[in-house]
């Protein structure tokens, strides 16, 4: 039996920082990524955990692709609006062109295109690994958001 409860080991890890992100696929589907991280540089993957309960990962996984849109400072609504399921996120925050891994989005700093390379249980997430096959990085987009006990800040990166 753990020594805390979910709700104590929610905001005592509210204290670690966290990128913030937006897993989109082809079928139209996107969900926020807070845990999107580097794995591997040989072979290249990354890896999220989507929430088993979540209603957009099966849309995703079905797929066998992914984009991982890694928000920039002052994207607060476009995160907003994918965690809300707004019907219009994908009108007010993609980017034309083309997409073979999932809709890009504006207000990022960097776009990886990844083919799911392996999904396995982790509680009650899914680790998914995903090798990734495109990067696109957006050089005057400004510093990433991160997550941080609660609220969006930019993340502070000494020059």
């Amino acid at each position: 039996m753990n020594p805390f409860d979910g709700a104590e080991f929610r905001r005592a890890l509210s204290h670690y920082p966290t990128g913030v992100c937006v897993i989109t696929a082809g079928t139209g589907a996107g969900q926020d990524g807070g845990t999107f991280t580097s794995v591997s540089l040989d072979p290249p993957l990354v890896g999220f955990l989507p929430d088993r309960a979540s209603t957009s990962w099966p849309r995703i996984r079905e797929t066998g692709r992914f984009c991982a849109n890694v928000l920039a400072a002052g994207s607060e609504q476009l995160c907003r609006d994918f965690v809300r399921k707004a019907p219009d996120r994908f009108a007010v925050h993609g980017l034309p062109g083309p997409a073979p891994f999932g809709p890009r989005l504006s207000g990022t700093v960097l776009r990886v295109g990844c083919d799911i390379e392996a999904v396995r249980p982790a509680g009650d997430h899914e680790l998914v690994l995903g090798r990734v096959r495109e990067l696109e990085v957006e050089p005057d987009a400004g510093e990433p958001m991160v997550f941080l006990r609660g609220r969006y800040a930019a993340a502070a990166v000494p020059a």
